[in-house]
């Protein structure tokens, strides 16, 4: 199993410069091929670092900002092999999915084999059937300025793997990913700079202390979290929790 980062930067000034791509990540494993949150380039990225769209068994798309959700059509379209069958399983947040500003069009939707939107209570879960096997997702309330997004644990193939979304900080948000294999943490900046939604560096360390997962990589960084030095905030991360933590990198592969 391994996890592809096709795009590992955030917040609004990275995401017009694409000093880091924000194309989202992709899970390959004996049970199915998963695209999570195909942002801006996520089709190019996808293409580039030959990681088929046509080989994709589920679209999950946690929350309706353009960051996280601009490819989606595009990736739906492939996943269904060019429009022109009714496959895959596209699980989105109800502002993805639903409504007059809903991200994905009435075309795209009628081509999905299967589609969920999670109800945002914590410990929901949901098995999924794919063509190869299945997986399991445990959904997580989280806490943004776009009020129907979700985190998740991934079960599959004997791992879990947790990711945060977007959220801001709350006491109960560490134990909520307890038991992770690998823990994908959205931290966009080093310390407080008066905007919530999202986490930072002491953020990172209370809910990686807390979770304790076996590996945490962090993701979706933003430009003033990548002028700290994303090698040097993670060692300072794992120093601190005494957890193995990886800033992940445009293009990383990490296995599981």
């Amino acid at each position: 199993m391994e996890i592809v980062f096709l795009g590992t930067g955030g917040g609004r000034i990275n995401l017009i410069r694409q000093v880091r791509w924000t194309g989202g990540f992709r899970i390959n494993s004996d049970s199915a091929n998963i695209h999570v949150d195909p942002g801006p380039g996520a089709l190019i990225r996808s293409n580039q670092l030959k990681q088929s769209p046509l080989k994709l068994d589920a679209v999950i798309i946690t929350h309706a900002h353009i960051d996280h959700c601009n490819d989606a059509n595009l990736m739906i379209e492939a996943m269904s092999g060019f429009a022109l069958k009714k496959k895959g399983t596209l699980v989105g947040s109800k502002n993805v999915l639903q409504g007059p500003e809903k991200i994905v069009t009435d075309y795209h939707l009628k081509h999905c084999g299967n589609i969920f939107i999670p109800s945002l209570k914590n410990g929901e879960k949901k098995v999924f059937e794919t063509r190869k096997g299945s997986f399991e997702l445990e959904f997580i309330k989280v806490r943004h300025d776009e009020p129907s997004a979700f985190g998740f644990k991934l079960k599959i193939d004997g791992k879990i793997i947790g990711y945060t979304s977007d959220t801001e900080f709350f006491p109960e948000l560490p134990s909520l990913f307890k038991g992770c294999d690998c823990l994908i943490i959205n931290i966009l900046k080093p310390k407080d700079d008066g905007i919530p939604d999202h986490l930072e560096t002491a953020h990172g360390i209370k809910i990686i202390k807390d979770a304790k997962p076996k590996k945490a990589v962090i993701n979706h960084m933003g430009i003033s979290f990548l002028r700290a030095g994303p090698a040097s905030q993670a060692k300072i991360i794992e120093e601190k929790t005494g957890i193995n933590v990886i800033a992940a990198k445009d293009g990383m592969k990490i296995k599981l």
